[in-house]
């Protein structure tokens, strides 16, 4: 009797819900130096899809809404998403990532402030690497 094989019996862990050319909104959060947090939820338009390692590359291509909250949990007014955060933030709408194929549950994405701040490429990774069409897109834009 033959015996499957390890690759077999391994269940995949999450399925694709969004094909090429269909998006859903993303969610991230970062916690600031004073302990608040920030929340930005974008458009992410599915591009591509890895089924091999469960992800989707997505094109971030608008800034749906956010807010800020205190320590506490605390919405903070809301003063039309300005200042030095919020600037990175939208400087983030347009960028490629690859994200696992679970994000698309709209539940947020927790992330190191040090991604938004660019001192973490992951904002920047997908682009800079030349993968797909991206270095012909980045000449049109």
């Amino acid at each position: 009797m033959q015996r499957p094989s390890f690759v077999s019996m391994v269940k995949r862990m999450s399925e694709a819900k969004y094909e090429p050319g269909q998006s859903f909104p993303l969610q991230f959060v970062w916690r600031l130096p004073d302990n608040g947090f920030l929340r930005a939820v974008f458009q992410a338009e599915v591009t591509e899809l890895d089924h091999k390692a469960e992800k989707y590359v997505v094109r971030l291509s608008r800034l749906l809404g956010g807010r800020a909250d205190d320590a506490e949990g605390t919405a903070e007014p809301v003063t039309t998403l300005e200042g030095d955060y919020w600037d990175l933030i939208r400087r983030i709408t347009g960028r490629r990532i690859v994200i696992a194929f679970e994000a698309d549950d709209g539940r947020p994405l927790y992330l190191k402030l040090e991604t938004l701040t660019g001192e973490h490429n992951y904002f920047a990774r997908y682009d800079a690497s030349g993968i797909g069409d991206v270095a012909q897109d980045d000449a049109t834009r």
